[in-house]
């Protein structure tokens, strides 16, 4: 069995399993806030970024690690791996894939680059569910084959804490923020096939719950889900909330929850909230 290291990018919020997993390392993103450089889980965190948020001169920005930061990372890794998955958050909304694949070609090392199509814990878990796979002695083909087709069975439904700042961070444009910020209204963002798309537009948090968890019964109706994860900026007491109800509603599926982390927070906000999910995990 090959020994395989496990590369993602600080989008992932790794659980603790993953943090202390010596197998797994992290490249981080960067936050530009009024022009000064951050690197995302290292020298800033969620709380950190939050407060910041709210002193802004200018509006905050988020970049991919370069191609260097993993050229220098693989190079560690070669002579004590085998392989290197490189497991990273949506190429159609990041160029950390980019950076990835441009790094492969420069190593002796090789890299299988994954996009994810997604972000947050259910890139953790498609980690997980790797490592599990390799266990059970997959090959390498054979790894990048199943991560690939479990990246497309993902669901991801959140919505949305702050238009401002979905504005601000340049997600959102001039005329819908203003509607949006006039008429009260909070949309609901999907993840289809690695985009970010506008699915409804709800007048309530009470109202974009019944929502999403309608999307949520409909998967479990159709593929058996056993498993979902509660996904949140800054406030668990909400998250919590929904772990309940949630439990309450399906006692077959197990629910977790967990932060989205500072780099998605420039663009979320952080009374953000939402569900996602993987069809035939």
């Amino acid at each position: 069995m090959k020994k395989i290291a496990w590369v993602t990018d600080s989008t992932a919020c790794l659980d603790e399993e993953l943090t202390k997993h010596p197998d797994v390392y992290i490249v981080p993103m960067t936050i530009v806030l009024d022009e000064k450089e951050y690197k995302d889980g290292i020298d800033l965190t969620a709380e950190e970024l939050y407060e910041k948020l709210k002193h802004l001169q200018v509006p905050p920005k988020t970049s991919q690690p370069s191609v260097g930061e993993f050229v220098s990372l693989f190079e560690k890794l070669e002579g004590e791996y085998d392989h290197v998955f490189s497991v990273l958050v949506s190429a159609k909304l990041s160029g950390t894939v980019s950076s990835s694949v441009q790094a492969a070609e420069m190593v002796k090392i090789p890299v299988t680059t994954i996009d994810s199509k997604i972000l947050s814990y259910p890139l953790s878990r498609m980690i997980k569910k790797g490592m599990e796979w390799t266990e059970a002695g997959n090959s390498v083909e054979e790894l990048n084959q199943k991560l690939c087709e479990l990246a497309n069975t993902n669901e991801t439904f959140v919505l949305i804490g702050s238009l401002e700042q979905l504005h601000r961070s340049g997600r959102m444009n001039g005329l819908s923020f203003f509607l949006g910020s006039m008429l009260n209204i909070k949309p609901i963002i999907s993840i289809e096939d690695g985009v970010l798309q506008a699915k409804e537009k709800i007048r309530s948090e009470s109202k974009g719950m019944e929502k999403i968890i309608s999307y949520l019964q409909a998967s479990i109706e159709n593929y058996d889900t056993k498993e979902a994860y509660i996904l949140y900026g800054l406030h668990d007491k909400e998250a919590r909330k929904w772990h309940d109800e949630l439990c309450e509603r399906f006692p077959d599926v197990t629910f977790g929850i967990y932060p989205l982390g500072a780099t998605i927070g420039v663009h979320a906000g952080e009374n953000t909230i939402g569900i996602s999910w993987f069809n035939r995990l």
